[in-house]
């Protein structure tokens, strides 16, 4: 890969395991179209979704670290499994010893480099969203296992109930192009039906995976029509223009050109097959290792 046409830039990183942070890309951009970005999908060890803490962690952060390189100063972690099971810890402990502040700055100041997640922005509006202050979370295993959302929900609405259903077969049904077939119809009813009866009293229910908005039709076909389907992509765009409003020392560095590289750790010509059904535009991409 010519690294030399990454180095004049200075994009948003967005990282996925797979395709599904392009949803968020397609949000984000349509928000705020003068920034550049830098997609990576980690196609060839996806899905991380069955994968334990340690392993999500070990490639998150590899995957953080190559962004960085690449000259991202803000990277959003599109993938709900990352989000779950490595953020916090490259949050918390990676990047203050990476990149600490200026030695001028108090010790206590932010790091220079930044990574966000999509599962705090979606859990901040969920409680705007509910009448009953019953909520579902459709996710992935390790979402679901890792008790993320049902954590930032109670920080945010100690008042609301939250179920958590998972869906083990919707990110294969869209990966392999099944996500407008009769089976994807049975999946998505059957664990919407399990959801619902768990807990009739739902009204709003978080879809937990940037792969799951392919599923909207399916999942707004078995679903009554008062409960709101909670889709990530626009709540987490807005987070992120808001996050640049309030953080103008990371706005200021990066760059605005309007453009969108894209990389993948598998097959580029799949990937940008792939990648132009989810954006619904015409994507070249680059493999790079990890």
């Amino acid at each position: 890969m010519n690294k030399s046409l990454l180095r004049p830039l200075t994009p948003i990183g967005v990282f996925d395991s797979g395709y599904g942070g392009l949803t968020v890309l397609r949000e984000v951009r349509r928000l705020l179209p003068k920034y550049d970005f830098l997609y990576l999908g980690d196609n060839a060890r996806a899905p991380y979704g069955p994968r334990s803490f340690e392993r999500v962690y070990e490639f998150t952060l590899q995957a953080v670290r190559r962004l960085f390189d690449m000259g991202c100063p803000l990277i959003i972690l599109a993938c709900n499994t990352a989000s779950a099971k490595a953020l916090r810890t490259i949050q918390q402990r990676d990047l203050p010893r990476l990149f600490p502040p200026p030695s001028s700055l108090p010790q206590s100041s932010l790091p220079t480099r930044r990574v966000l997640g999509v599962i705090r922005p979606t859990a901040e509006v969920v409680g705007q969203l509910t009448q009953t202050r019953h909520v579902g979370i459709v996710a992935t295993q390790g979402t679901v296992n890792s008790h993320t959302y049902q954590l930032e929900i109670a920080k945010l609405y100690p008042d609301l109930v939250v179920t958590e259903q998972a869906c083990p077969m919707w990110v294969p049904l869209v990966e392999n192009y099944e996500f407008d077939t009769p089976g994807a119809e049975y999946f998505v009813q059957r664990d919407i039906q399990r959801l619902l009866q768990t807990d009739p009293a739902i009204d709003a229910i978080i879809l937990g995976c940037t792969h799951f908005p392919l599923l909207l039709d399916k999942v707004r076909a078995c679903t009554p029509a008062h409960v709101h389907l909670i889709s990530q992509g626009e709540y987490v765009a807005t987070s992120l223009q808001d996050y640049l409003r309030r953080h103008p020392s990371i706005d200021s560095r990066l760059s605005r050109g309007s453009s969108a590289q894209f990389l993948t750790t598998d097959d580029p010509a799949k990937f940008s097959s792939s990648a132009t059904l989810f954006l619904g535009e015409a994507v070249q991409a680059q493999q790079i290792t990890l």
